[in-house]
């Protein structure tokens, strides 16, 4: 979820709830807010907000169902998880290629507190930013060329 997803507002109550039934549903629901973690965004490859995982003995499946505490409630007490495709095993969480992707997700993180640091803290305009990383890019693609 993201603080600022008016679809992540509207299932939170019934997320909430949710959680409070995960002791009696034997299963744990947390809850990931991808501003604070892009490396994980990033491992799970999440394009849409909110996005649900169900995962089981290392194995990742993507819920798609309705978002009521029934559905909920019913996806884990009924096994309808087990009807559910898992995750490819290349675009698995736990696959070395979406370790990579975590990597990238962090790696933008860091460009973007960069950029915010020169532009808020050194007061440089946004387009010498640009430039510097444009001019970056270059001289590493040449280093790593040579």
């Amino acid at each position: 979820y993201a603080p600022w997803c008016p679809a992540c507002k509207q299932i939170e109550l019934t997320w909430e709830s949710f959680g409070k039934e995960s002791e009696r549903l034997a299963v744990t629901v947390g809850k990931v807010d991808v501003t604070q973690e892009p490396g994980l965004s990033g491992r799970f490859f999440v394009t849409t907000l909110p996005t649900i995982y169900h995962a089981n003995d290392g194995v990742f499946r993507r819920y798609r169902g309705a978002r009521t505490l029934e559905d909920l409630q019913d996806y884990v007490l009924e096994r309808k998880w087990e009807a559910v495709e898992p995750v490819a095993g290349w675009k698995s969480p736990s696959s070395i290629m979406m370790h990579g992707m975590a990597g990238l997700f962090h790696f933008s993180g860091w460009i973007r507190q960069i950029h915010n640091y020169l532009t808020g803290t050194l007061g440089v305009h946004v387009w010498v930013s640009y430039a510097t990383f444009v001019l970056a890019t270059l001289l590493l693609g040449l280093l790593l060329g040579l």
